[in-house]
Order: structure tokens, then C-alpha cells, then sequence
């Protein structure tokens, strides 16, 4: 394998690890569930991803063919993460009661995830 794509594999790993370590003491420190959102759909997506990437660039290094199954996982997990993690945020925000101290949206409708469908908009 060439210098130059150890090197690159080397570095994916380490920021792959360097991601999921930070995502990983999120969810472990941060007080509240809301917060703690962000350690494994933030960070942990991109440690995965970096990791996925170093795996598609060795193979590739060592065989000579390129692998579409890690980067299918990667799309896949950039996709996905963000969405579980919004319908975990509506769901919180719909069982906590949902009223806390929302900031006004300058319109005259609400917050869609707390307010009911009128049709009037009123």
C-alpha cells in the first residue's frame, strides 16, 4: 500500500475515533435528554462516516477495487441520524408538555410540533 494512502486511512481513523470518543462523553455528561440529542447524531454520524470512508480508501489501496457497501452504510447513516433524532426531539417536546418557554415565531401561526391545525390560522 502506498505512503500516501496510509497516511490517509491513519488520519480518517484517528478523526473518525476522535468523533466518536467527543459524541460518546456527550451522551454521557450533558444533563438533559434534549442535549444529549447531539452526541450520538452529531458527532458519532461523522466518527462513523470517517471511519467508513478509511475503510473504503484501504480496501481500495489493497485490492484495487472500489467497495460501494461502506459508502451506501455512510449515506445512509447521514440520512437517517438527523431525522430519528428530530422525531425523538418532537416526541420529548409533545411529552415534557410542551410549552417551555418557546420564543414567538414572528408569524401569526405557531410552533407546528405544540400547536393544533386550525383552519383559519388563528
Amino acid at each position: 500500500m502506498h505512503l500516501l494512502a496510509e497516511a490517509l486511512v491513519a488520519a480518517l481513523i484517528l478523526i473518525g475515533a476522535f468523533f466518536l470518543f467527543v459524541g460518546a462523553l456527550g451522551l454521557a455528561r450533558l444533563p438533559d435528554m434534549m442535549r444529549r440529542l447531539h452526541g450520538p447524531t452529531k458527532a458519532t454520524t461523522l466518527g462513523i462516516g470517517a471511519l467508513l470512508i478509511a475503510s473504503m480508501v484501504y480496501f481500495a489501496a489493497v485490492r484495487g477495487t472500489f467497495s460501494i457497501h461502506e459508502l451506501l452504510i455512510t449515506l445512509f447513516l447521514f440520512l437517517t441520524a438527523p431525522v430519528s433524532a428530530h422525531m425523538l426531539a418532537k416526541a420529548h417536546i409533545l411529552r415534557s408538555g410542551g410549552r417551555r418557554d418557546l420564543p414567538p415565531t414572528g408569524t401569526r401561526t405557531g410552533w407546528a410540533t405544540l400547536d393544533d391545525c386550525k383552519s383559519d390560522g388563528t
